[in-house]
């Protein structure tokens, strides 16, 4: 068991920017139709801007306003299948023959994002970048939870997944649309996620774990469980 505050948070998904897009889609969640829209990251020099696919960008719009005034914040990572566009369009050159773009390899590698955070931002913090299964973004809490536990004031996590290309469909059913979340945690007793067994099997969330949370802190209820395979993740808000 763990305790920690959510000091701030962010997200974006396509159609979905501001508190309120979100307050709205957490009444009445669907999936929003399908948009190659990206969000505004201006807040980057352009020159950078270019090197930053879709999911860098979610990431660093949840993220950037987060660490603003923040400096020496160590960060954790999260994705489940990562750059999967791009490494899709290096598959299909290999297939073909083609000769291999170096920045394309190098920025479709998981730990990219963390590496451009670092570059853009100046940042020699600690950072992970975790590649879970279905409940990576406990996981991830839990690596935040032993950074805080080591004096840490303050760990920024983002939780972000690209929409496959189509040809993974049958394989990869857990990203309903593109999405990043990001909260600023610091030490506190304000939440406490635990971990049980649950003595039989229980269904998985209609929604990813990230996305949940987010209705649950839009929302007044206290509690929220996930649960993946054999394990039960509760979160419980104590004000």
């Amino acid at each position: 068991m763990i305790n920690f505050n959510i000091a701030q948070w962010r997200a974006w998904a396509p159609g979905l920017e501001s508190v309120d897009d979100w307050r709205a889609w957490s009444r009445q969640p669907v999936v929003p139709p399908v948009s190659d829209a990206a969000p505004d990251v201006s807040f980057l020099p352009a020159m950078q801007r270019r090197r930053l696919s879709r999911l860098a960008r979610m990431a660093f719009s949840a993220a950037w306003p987060l660490a603003e005034g923040r400096a020496d914040l160590p960060l954790v990572f999260i994705s489940r299948h990562g750059e999967t566009p791009r490494t899709f369009e290096i598959l299909k050159d290999l297939a073909a023959d083609q000769p291999l773009s170096p920045t394309q390899f190098s920025l479709s590698v998981h730990n990219a994002v963390i590496g451009l955070w670092s570059i853009m931002r100046g940042e020699t913090s600690e950072m992970t970048a975790l590649a879970a299964t279905g409940d990576g973004l406990e996981h991830g809490m839990l690596e935040a939870a032993a950074l805080l536990n080591e004096g840490e004031p303050a760990v920024l996590l983002v939780i972000t997944e690209e929409q496959p290309p189509s040809v993974y469909a049958h394989w990869v059913d857990d990203v309903p649309f593109p999405y990043a979340v990001g909260l600023l945690l610091t030490r506190g007793e304000d939440w406490q996620l635990a971990l049980s067994s649950p003595p039989d099997p229980m269904p998985g969330c209609d929604w990813p774990h990230a996305l949940d949370l987010v209705r649950t802190l839009l929302g007044n209820q206290t509690t929220c469980q996930h649960a993946w395979k054999n394990r039960l993740w509760t979160w419980q808000r104590n004000r």
